[in-house]
């Protein structure tokens, strides 16, 4: 058992001495195997981990830093930049999303292109399908389903402020 416990350091160390590195343990972002700046192209394990990555992120806080891609699985994912799956209670994503989150809480502050589910989808520049109990986007290009949907950019509505509202129930799009 101490061989293999001996071998899997000295991997892991190995692994380290790169710049881009096959996994990713921590417990914060400045307590972890390999720096907050290094490519993690494998898997990340974390409790709360902040790396770019194209992995397979598992942990309690997922933060993808830069260009990410891949799968996020977590209570909180947060990225600048993601291509991939989110599922977390709550994902947030700051300048680009391309993908599915799939959450209690999603939110988008920048570009979405994808699918969003959950009971609160918000983005702010969303093209696809947001499926959920309230979805609300500010540029919508795509479709909502869900019990309140608010599109801001919805050419239909403008054209009768004083009598419509800018959602509907049910269902809501714009093209």
């Amino acid at each position: 058992m101490k061989k293999i416990l001996v071998l899997t350091a000295l991997a892991v160390s190995a692994a380290s001495l790169k710049a881009d590195s096959p996994f990713q343990a921590s417990l914060t972002p400045d307590i972890a195997i390999h720096s907050k700046s290094t490519q993690i192209n494998g898997l990340a394990l974390s409790i709360w981990g902040e790396n770019p990555q194209h992995a397979l992120a598992l942990g309690f806080v997922n933060g993808s830093t830069g260009d990410s891609e891949g799968l996020s699985w977590s209570l909180v994912n947060y990225a600048d930049t993601y291509t991939g799956v989110a599922w977390a209670v709550v994902n947030i994503s700051h300048k680009k999303f391309i993908g599915w989150q799939d959450g209690v809480v999603n939110y988008s502050e920048g570009y979405f292109k994808g699918l969003q589910s959950g009971w609160l989808n918000v983005s702010e520049e969303f093209h696809g399908l947001q499926f959920g109990l309230v979805n609300y986007a500010e540029n919508l290009r795509g479709v909502q389903i869900g019990f309140i949907n608010v599109a801001r950019n919805n050419p239909w509505f403008q054209e009768f402020p004083d009598k419509l509202a800018t959602g509907f129930p049910i269902v809501n799009w714009s093209f």
